[in-house]
């Protein structure tokens, strides 16, 4: 269906008849006149009549040029056919450890070693492309923590910037109190009309940064009904080579904080997973899938495509034909002048 959305813009479509009517014509024009002997040498006149006419096709060019521009300023719209929107009414947030531990690379995706950032975005990303009606943000942190995408429906622009991101983009050690904090003040900046509030952070390691304690951020979080989902994220053991040539078996993730992470969870009513692996890890995201089920569909929305482009680059090919008209009928005009000269 197509419509305008500034109908009344269209009642600017008699203004140059007015102004044209209500400006006076230049002074002395009326009264301006020649007194010759003969009109033989003004013959030429009936000589330039088809470039009079072509000139005459000026004012309805400019008319059309002037009525497209109405047009496009009335915005002309193209409502699409009802379409069936999932809404969840929840407020989802994602939180991204970006410290150095996470280069271990103690994870496998298609048979080959990456380290755990890598295997997190894979993962993740999935389960950003399935989260359908929830309105997504995304917080990097390390040492300190930004807000990376602010609450969207734009789940492809989420998806590109957690690809985007990069180890020791945020610093090298790790504030999770300073991530919660951040995630807290965003939700609660976006107003309450959300039904859920949800953060899930994902670490491999314990505070070690930031101004505020994980446990106090925890109570924050708390307060204004944010649910905290928790993931430690790095195998329980390794082998790696040493420099004599033998091997050793390691634990590398001896410096997560688990009981932190559990308490941060359950404080919220959230829940503590450890991913171990990437499969493990895809698991846990399947599971908050379920514990976080997607919106059903819900009709009521039509889709508005913006048209004005379509008389807006009418309304400049018509000055264009209008420059060019203008600039062929001065030449005709000196054309006929010269021939004229020549024949006298």
């Amino acid at each position: 269906m197509l419509t305008v959305a500034w109908p009344w813009m269209f009642a600017l479509i008699p203004l140059p008849f007015l102004l044209r009517a209500l400006m006076s014509p230049a002074a002395g024009a009326a009264d301006a006149g020649l007194m010759v002997p003969s009109l033989r040498r003004f013959e030429v006149l009936n000589e330039r009549s088809e470039a009079r006419q072509l000139l005459n096709w000026r004012f309805w060019l400019v008319l059309l040029a002037w009525t497209l521009l109405v047009t496009a300023s009335a915005r002309p719209e193209r409502i699409g056919d009802e379409l069936e929107v999932p809404v969840t009414g929840r407020n989802l947030m994602l939180a991204v450890d970006l410290s150095g531990s996470m280069d271990a690379k103690d994870f496998e995706l298609g048979n080959r070693s990456v380290d755990r950032l890598t295997a997190t975005k894979a993962v993740a990303s999935d389960f950003i492309s399935r989260r359908e009606g929830d309105r997504i943000g995304l917080i990097l942190f390390g040492e300190n923590a930004y807000l990376q995408v602010p609450l969207t429906l734009d789940r492809d622009t989420v998806n590109v910037l957690l690809m985007e991101s990069a180890i020791g983009l945020a610093g090298e050690k790790t504030a999770i109190g300073d991530a919660i904090t951040l995630a807290v003040k965003r939700l609660h900046d976006a107003g309450d009309d959300a039904e859920e509030q949800v953060l899930i952070l994902l670490t491999d390691g314990a505070n070690t940064a930031g101004s505020v304690p994980p446990l106090r951020a925890a109570e924050l979080a708390q307060q204004v009904g944010l649910r905290i989902y928790t993931i430690g994220i790095g195998a329980e053991s390794m082998v790696i080579s040493s420099v004599f040539g033998g091997t050793r078996r390691t634990n590398p993730s001896a410096d997560l904080d688990e009981e932190t992470l559990t308490q941060i969870a359950n404080s919220t009513g959230g829940r503590y997973f450890r991913a171990k692996d990437t499969a493990g890890l895809q698991d846990i995201y399947r599971i908050l899938d379920e514990m976080e089920p997607v919106a059903k569909p819900e009709a009521g929305f039509r889709p508005v495509k913006s048209l004005y482009y379509w008389p807006l680059g009418g309304a400049f090919v018509v000055a264009a034909l209008l420059v060019i008209i203008s600039l062929l009928a001065g030449i005709r005009l000196q054309r006929m002048h010269r021939v004229r000269i020549d024949a006298s």
